[in-house]
């Protein structure tokens, strides 16, 4: 989905809105396996995925990889917390595949907000979204069996085993490879 499709999907912008706030964003074609953001860095830039994979991940004290998140086509793609307080992310960001972004900075969405109301209404629709999906995912953790889980999470994103290695996918559930493996078959 492209970026003008997704904000009208969202928000009914005039077309001189529209033409504004996409204005403000700068298209980028970024190869697989590119790194956003580092941990411990500040988040600056926002992503809207138009076409590709990325994720957000950190790394246990053994070094040890576990995905947080997985962002698809049509997402916006940040280290929510940096990029918005300004702090450390808590993450690293990285693209899965060759992928199609539209990039903006901090200040310009702040002088988005600042001018066009239905900015405001768009980043409190997508901050909902944003909560919900990841008390669904808490929720799903401490509730819910592996088989649960992984059933959730094919709801959620339905074409990953195609796009993603299985390492990633077993982190993001909490499992183990070997448990995963089981499950599916």
């Amino acid at each position: 989905m492209n970026l003008s499709d997704f904000l009208l999907s969202q928000v009914p912008f005039s077309p001189e809105e529209l033409e504004e706030i996409l204005s403000c964003f700068e298209k980028k074609e970024i190869p697989k396996n590119t790194m956003l953001i580092q941990q411990g860095e500040i988040s600056r830039t926002l992503y809207f995925i138009e076409n590709g994979m990325g994720r957000s991940y950190y790394l246990k004290k053994q070094g040890k990889e576990i995905t947080q998140w997985f962002f698809g086509s049509g997402k916006f793609m940040a280290s929510a917390d940096s990029f918005f307080q300004k702090t450390p992310s808590l993450y690293y960001l990285e693209l899965l595949e060759d992928s199609i972004v539209y990039t903006i900075s901090r200040e310009k969405m702040d002088m988005l907000f600042s001018k066009y109301h239905k900015m405001d209404q768009l980043g409190r629709l997508v901050s909902i979204e944003m909560l919900t999906k990841v008390v669904n995912k808490l929720n799903a953790i401490q509730f819910q069996t592996a088989k649960e889980r992984y059933e959730y999470m094919l709801e959620e994103f339905p074409d990953i085993y195609h796009r993603i290695p299985l390492g990633h996918i077993a982190s993001y559930l909490g499992m183990t490879q070997e448990t995963l493996s089981r499950i599916r078959r």
